[in-house]
């Protein structure tokens, strides 16, 4: 099957085809964090004005680069949730009205599956990971490790309590200054840093459990920041002491996670994954249990239609489709797709 698929869930337009027999045939995105950075963040309303706008020229660029006609489509998969609703609902109707008028079958998909799943469009040299394995999703508000008993089937075993790994990310950055969007700043910040100089706490670390919280860490690295000389190497130094405990405390929990599903492969996704010392971590926690972690490209940790593309075909190759009307769901438990 050659699937179109379609993401618009937040401020990044992106669209990819698929190929089953071929694998990924072309992609593009259109990120808005120009737009959004006079406000400092996200603007729901102009996220969805944009979409509109760039949402069709995307698609004929992407088919065109794919060597695609629309006719030679077998399928539209579309990102339905979770997200912002009205970003959710153009990327929606764009896909419902061309698989309506080209009478082929349309999928929703599931926007952290999407990202679950993007880690296995990727060519590995041991092959792509089966299931059973451990997910960590480090994606915008989403810190989560999922049990994965094979695709559409996910068991929750940890999230975050409060701020998401890239939530911390990006408000720590704001707290100390630097620019929208905050989490590649600070990260990038954190390379001139000197380890050790600052020591921050690897939160919910001591204690039983899956679950995350860094709201604690944020603060504590204000009240530090607040208190320092807050030169240039000092801010860098700062920066470098908060990335290590985030690193530090998602590869403890993922340990943990692998310990408590009974499995060694890991299966890292979201925009977080594309931190260097995450996946330097990570890759020596698996080689010291003699097992494995997939990542996918760093391209395709962030918010993107490969992976959307990529998901929605699993599902269509399945049996899977979706009846014409127009339907988001912005708060979607995963646990409750159907298994393929």
């Amino acid at each position: 099957m050659k699937v179109l698929g379609i993401e618009t869930s937040c401020d990044e337009t992106g669209v990819a085809v698929y190929d089953t027999e071929t694998g990924l045939r072309a992609h593009a995105l259109y990120s808005q964090i120009a737009l959004h950075a006079e406000y400092g963040g996200v603007v729901p309303e102009l996220a969805s004005r944009d979409h509109v706008r760039k949402l069709l020229p995307l698609i004929r660029q992407t088919l065109d680069e794919s060597g695609l006609q629309v006719a030679d489509l077998d399928g539209v998969a579309y990102t339905a949730g979770p997200g912002l609703v009205g970003a959710l609902l153009v990327g929606a109707g764009v896909a419902r009205s061309l698989a309506w008028a080209l009478d082929l079958p349309a999928v929703a998909v599931h926007h952290m599956e999407g990202h679950l799943l993007a880690p296995l469009m990727e060519d590995d040299p041991l092959g792509r990971p089966q299931p059973p394995f451990v997910a960590l999703l480090v994606s915008g508000g989403h810190t989560q490790l999922v049990a994965v008993e094979a695709i559409g089937r996910y068991r929750l075993l940890g999230e975050t309590l409060d701020d998401a790994a890239g939530e911390a990310f990006d408000k720590t950055a704001k707290l100390m200054g630097l620019p929208y969007p905050g989490g590649p700043q600070l990260a990038a910040l954190a390379e001139r840093g000197r380890p050790g100089q600052y020591k921050f706490s690897r939160p919910m670390t001591d204690r039983p459990g899956l679950d995350f919280s860094f709201s604690g860490l944020k603060t504590q690295v204000l009240l530090t920041w607040r208190d320092s000389d807050q030169s240039e190497q000092t801010m860098a130094d700062i920066a470098r002491g908060f990335e290590d405990a985030v690193v530090e405390t998602l590869a403890i929990k993922c340990a943990r996670a692998l310990d408590a599903a009974g499995c060694d492969t890991l299966v890292v996704a979201g925009g977080v994954g594309a931190n260097k010392r995450l996946r330097a971590r990570l890759a020596q926690m698996a080689e010291r249990r003699g097992g494995r972690v997939a990542f996918p490209r760093p391209a395709f940790c962030t918010d993107n239609g490969a992976m959307i593309a990529y998901a929605g075909a699993l599902r269509l190759m399945a049996g899977q489709r979706e009846d014409a009307s127009v339907m988001v769901t912005p708060r979607w438990d995963m646990a409750q797709l159907p298994a393929v």
